[in-house]
């Protein structure tokens, strides 16, 4: 007879009972948490020290009128919030050259593999812009950052190369202050402001930058509204541009529409489409303006003008159509200083004025020769 022995299942090779089994598995999951924790808090610790080394950088860069009330840094990029840059004391129409609630930077991946810095998005929230045009009609904008004087010896060339693919802006409120006027400094404010921008090539600017932008034209009677779309290339100059103005209150462009011995307007609105090209730095612009709701001010009676218009004509033209529509086109080269009050350009303006009011010519071209200069600050 053949005796049976049965293997008892601890004897079996490799077997576990299932107590050691669920030990080995906690043991390895506290294992895998305690290792999670340990890259988690590393990750942040990487986060906090970068934070602080670009903060400081930042800090540095945007100079000492700058304060910057937090940086955070994340996966999908650097969020920068309460951003002042505040102007020199006395040198500048305004207290702050830029305040922004919210600045946030997104990364290019391009930037792992190419030259430069490649920036995939900046979107700038609840922010504010103040810029200057001098009294001989130089646009200045963030003389703290772009008028910084250059170190001794530094060349130019080996400034960093960056692109930024698009800028948005958002609730965005800019101060215009204008000094080219005759009266003295003109103050013009927009708000509302809502802008993509892109993409932009420091510091060549050498790619053609879509722009489509939409703001507020704020009036002391009535708010009107811009709007420009199209393209722009900065090394060139090249750009195809459509502008659109609508319901602009008259009173905020009294000075580039009077002269200094007019009489001033009551109210009244205008209109403004234009599609400007330029090409090889010759610009081809052609316009429409139209004024509605005119009335002036006390003047000189039938000797007084309007934008060196006879006053009369103005009124007449008012009050039999309620409107003016006067078609012009801008034409000259860019680069030509005088380009803007050439005299063949006025004429033409004061001729498409003239013709609209029924005027003889003499007398127009002055005038409109000086709104022209007014507005383009030539």
């Amino acid at each position: 007879m053949i005796a049976v022995t049965a293997e008892t299942p601890h004897a079996s090779v490799g077997w576990r009972p299932a107590a050691t089994i669920d030990r080995v598995n906690r043991n390895r999951l506290v294992l895998l948490a305690g290792l999670l924790a340990l890259l988690a808090f590393g990750a942040l610790l990487g986060l906090r020290t970068a934070s602080g080394q670009i903060e400081a950088s930042l800090r540095e860069a945007l100079g000492p009128r700058a304060s910057i009330g937090a940086v955070r840094l994340g996966l999908t990029g650097l969020e920068i919030s309460d951003l002042r840059i505040r102007a020199a004391p006395g040198a500048w129409p305004s207290a702050d050259e830029l305040v922004a609630k919210r600045v946030s930077l997104r990364p290019g991946l391009a930037t792992l593999w190419s030259r430069g810095w490649h920036v995939g998005r900046i979107e700038v929230e609840d922010g504010y812009l103040s810029m200057q045009r001098s009294r001989h009609g130089k646009l200045r904008v963030l003389p703290a950052l772009l008028e910084k004087p250059s170190a001794p010896g530094a060349e130019t060339s080996s400034a960093p190369q960056v692109r930024i693919a698009q800028v948005v802006l958002h609730d965005v409120a800019i101060d215009f202050h204008d000094a080219s006027v005759r009266q003295g400094t003109h103050k013009m404010r927009f708000e509302s402001l809502d802008a993509s921008v892109g993409p932009l090539a420091f510091p060549a600017f050498d790619e053609a930058t879509d722009i489509d932008l939409q703001a507020t034209l704020k009036g002391p009677q009535r708010n009107g509204r811009i709007s420009i779309r199209g393209e722009f290339t900065v090394a060139s100059l090249d750009a195809k541009l459509k502008a659109v103005v609508q319901g602009v209150d008259l009173i905020a462009l009294q000075p580039y529409l009077l002269k200094v011995n007019e009489g001033g307007v009551k109210r009244g609105s205008l209109d403004l489409t234009l599609d400007a090209t330029v090409k090889a730095k010759r610009l081809h612009a052609p316009g429409r303006v139209t004024l509605s709701g005119l009335e002036l001010a006390s003047g000189d009676g039938l000797l007084g003008t309007f934008g060196g218009v006879p006053r009369q004509a103005v009124l007449a033209a008012m009050k039999r159509d309620g409107r003016i529509e006067v078609g012009f086109t801008l034409e000259g080269r860019i680069d030509d200083p005088a380009f803007s009050i050439n005299d063949n350009l006025a004429t033409k303006l004061a001729g498409g004025l003239a013709e609209t009011l029924g005027v003889s010519l003499g007398g127009v071209v002055e005038g409109v020769g000086g709104v022209i200069k007014g507005l383009l600050g030539r």
